[in-house]
């Protein structure tokens, strides 16, 4: 089984809102990105299910996601977004989760100044509580996007809500150039790994990487992050659908699958199985 663990995929007015959501991130698209798109990318890729990501460009209206996880409900799961300000978020967790039958969740700790009182530290904000118990006691699965300097929040949040499971996006973005350090900006990240609770997306290399394929200057980095994790806590996401990705930079889906399997040969069969699709499989309980 291959699960591709995280694509955004969205629609445009009049079907589907747009606009921003978290104080620092902008962005309107002018195009659709549609599951439809998504599923013949799969198809064509042999990927059999997909974690669709509500995008931050998308309003907190998660209706178009929640809506092609049901109406695809053998390909597709869904992650929701729900403002980490808003003082209701609590119920409209619940709401989405028990009305719309999302599964989780995605915030952005990278998006708020953390030294602003109004925006602070979203994933230790106390007035986050209810909200993240919520969660909690649906057993929830959140997403953190973040870079590697906001690995304190999660720590704090996977230590304080065991029973959420909790995912890193894109590796929290290690930059080549660490290496020369031994890559000592990055440990807080895999200190994380100390958590059970913790998973790690194997993601985004590619835009990471000075180089070209196969990205040999990110492959230390990508072994630290599957010996800190272990191979069951480790998983495979992309990006966005179709033509939508080396649009937004990113390669065709069969490159990507192609670093999965030919770049990461350090990974042995049945490890490389586990990060494509096996535990996604066992975690978000697909058949």
């Amino acid at each position: 089984m291959i699960v591709d663990t995280h694509v955004h995929v969205w629609e445009i007015p009049p079907i589907a809102p747009v606009g921003p959501t978290a104080p620092r991130q902008s962005g309107i698209p002018q195009e659709s990105a549609t599951a439809e798109l998504l599923l013949a990318d799969m198809d064509a890729n042999g990927v059999d299910w997909t974690v669709l990501v509500q995008t931050s460009f998308s309003t907190w209206d998660n209706g178009y996601v929640a809506d092609s996880a049901q109406k695809y409900p053998d390909r597709f799961v869904a992650h929701a977004l729900v403002d980490p300000l808003d003082p209701d978020n609590a119920q409209t967790a619940a709401y989405w989760m028990d009305e719309r039958g999302v599964v989780g969740f995605r915030f952005h700790p990278m998006y708020y100044a953390v030294d602003d009182p109004e925006e602070g530290k979203i994933l230790m904000r106390p007035e986050n509580e209810i909200m993240f118990e919520t969660i909690s006691d649906r057993d929830g699965i959140i997403q953190i996007h973040s870079f590697a300097e906001h690995a304190d929040q999660l720590d704090y949040a996977a230590t304080r809500y065991p029973n959420v499971t909790w995912l890193i996006d894109h590796m929290m973005y290690p930059q080549p150039e660490w290496a020369s350090d031994n890559w000592s900006p990055y440990d807080p990240v895999l200190a994380l790994s100390r958590h059970p609770n913790v998973y790690i997306k194997i993601s985004d290399v590619h835009n990471r990487s000075k180089q070209n394929f196969p990205h040999s200057d990110m492959l230390d980095i990508v072994k630290k992050a599957v010996e800190a994790f272990g191979v069951d806590r480790i998983l495979w996401g992309t990006g966005y659908p179709g033509y939508h990705r080396t649009k937004h930079n990113w390669p065709p889906l069969a490159e990507e699958l192609r670093i999965a399997v030919e770049a990461f040969d350090f990974l042995s069969d049945e490890e490389r199985d586990n990060m494509l699709g096996n535990n996604a499989a066992r975690l978000w309980k697909l058949k």
